[in-house]
């Protein structure tokens, strides 16, 4: 794939990079090893200057990098200016709370005494450079929230983000750099795909992360395991969104459209699944299927849009297989199923509209594939235990939304289900205090809280023998 910006309103190619030589990717990988000699012995007031300082810049330049993100991924220039603030707001928890989520930890002195300390603590240590392999859906966001971790705990990062998202790479390095972060601190690698495996073997690389679909995050994971790197995985998601009888389900519905359809409906926490419960199917759908049609599809910059084009031609190739399998296979389409109609001056452009498929049935691709585009399933259920066994029916677990106001529902949902994250009453959302990530084939690890930023440290035991007696 060629590194390069193509605007996905109109196909159009706007500007192409040439991927880094040999002698360049040496001279970055021996950089961020000497930054990370001396950054390593900063202290967190430093370290949360510097960030500070990126999250002021990164407010100021707010407009100028949503629209270049919109350019590059097609995500609405709303939905882009709020990625941008997200990520500042990020940033500053990071850079107020680092110091406190990295405290030595001091078990009590009674606790180790059979261990012949006379005390004992737990330490955390930054590991080094770490690899971030990175996708283009929130080209930004997935970014921050692992280089603001990161860097507050005294590692260097080394992004090599997605190929269609080049500007926004290099924005990223640039706006680290003008914050005052240490020449190597961060570094955007212009690589392929191809260029990942001798970076992880390196020995100057200490430990990935990466964000993205269940084969790239294999292929990592499978160098890494080789070399023995701690890796953090976070892979594909088919979230369920669960209604049961005493939800709103008016807020429900209305809540559905933008768990659905956030980002153009490419987001691993969507949701994808709508797992209704039979007593309140038929208002829900009804509901549902309204407002997804009235949704406008159009130009991403237009601020009256509310979804844009897919990222790529493939994408949208992909997200039209699964809903022609589904439909030749019986599904019912409510809502969608096609391209624009009058697509106007954006005929070029990716374009797919918000579909709803009902009759959905297992034997049907999209019921165990990740659909990355604005299209939902939606089921009937009987009862909690096949709603919980829909829920879980399926290869991820990365979150998932429940709608009941039942005590007993939500304490028994709370137990079962298999995923990384249970929303009540409202939309899976990433928020810097709370830990995120997945089970099954929706990868490992957490990211954010104070889970994500010791992912990638050194958890050291620090132990101190007893004194012999001087007598």
């Amino acid at each position: 794939m060629p590194i390069a910006t193509v605007n996905p309103a109109n196909g159009e190619t706007l500007k192409t990079f040439d991927p880094l030589g040999a002698e360049e990717i040496e001279r970055r990988l021996a950089t961020a090893a000497a930054t990370f000699r001396t950054y390593r012995t900063t202290d967190f007031a430093e370290r949360a200057r510097l960030l500070n300082h990126a999250a002021d810049l990164l407010e100021r330049d707010q407009d100028d990098i949503a629209r270049t993100m919109t350019t590059e991924m097609g995500k609405p220039l709303a939905a882009a200016r709020a990625e941008a603030a997200k990520c500042a707001k990020a940033m500053r928890w990071y850079a107020g709370n680092a110091e406190e989520l990295l405290a030595d930890e001091h078990p009590a002195d009674a606790e180790v005494k059979d261990s012949g300390a006379s005390h004992a603590r737990v330490h955390y240590r930054p590991l080094g450079a770490i690899l971030a392999v990175m996708p283009w859906n929130f080209p930004l966001w997935q970014v921050v929230r692992f280089a603001a971790p990161a860097l507050m705990a005294g590692n260097v990062g080394l992004l090599k983000h997605a190929s269609n998202v080049p500007q926004t790479a290099l924005y990223l390095e640039d706006l680290f750099r003008r914050a005052g972060f240490p020449e190597g601190c961060f570094q955007t690698l212009l690589v392929g795909s191809g260029a990942v495996e001798g970076l992880l073997r390196d020995p100057r690389v200490a430990a990935a992360t990466l964000t993205g679909s269940e084969p790239a995050g294999r292929a990592v994971a499978a160098v890494a395991g080789d070399e023995i790197k701690k890796t953090v995985l976070e892979l594909g998601g088919s979230d369920p969104f669960v209604v049961m009888p005493s939800a709103d389900v008016d807020r429900a519905a209305r809540i559905a459209v933008t768990a659905r359809v956030q980002n153009n409906g490419q987001s691993c926490i969507a949701a994808k699944r709508f797992i209704v419960h039979t007593d309140v199917y038929d208002a829900f759908a009804t509901r549902f299927t309204a407002r997804m049609a009235e949704l406008t599809v159009g130009d991403p910059m237009a601020e009256s849009t509310d979804v844009g084009p897919l990222a790529s031609e493939q994408g949208r190739a992909d997200l039209e297989e699964l809903v022609d399998d589904a439909v030749r296979r019986g599904a019912t389409a409510l809502c969608g199923a096609a391209r624009p109609k009058t697509p106007g001056p954006l005929a070029g452009g990716w374009f797919y509209e918000p579909t709803i498929l009902a009759d959905v049935t297992p034997e049907m691709r999209i019921h165990r594939e990740e659909a990355f585009g604005p299209v939902a399933t939606l089921y009937r259920v009987r009862d909690l235990d096949e709603a919980v066994h829909l829920a879980n029916d399926t290869p991820f677990g990365l979150s998932s939304n429940v709608w009941t106001r039942d005590e007993e529902e939500q304490l028994r949902f709370v137990r079962d289900m298999e995923a990384g994250g249970v929303f009540f009453n409202g939309m899976t959302a990433s928020h810097p205090a709370l830990p995120f990530g997945g089970v099954k084939r929706s990868g490992y690890g957490r990211e954010l809280s104070g889970h994500g930023i010791r992912e990638f440290c050194n958890v050291t035991t620090v132990w101190h023998g007893k004194e012999p007696d001087a007598r």
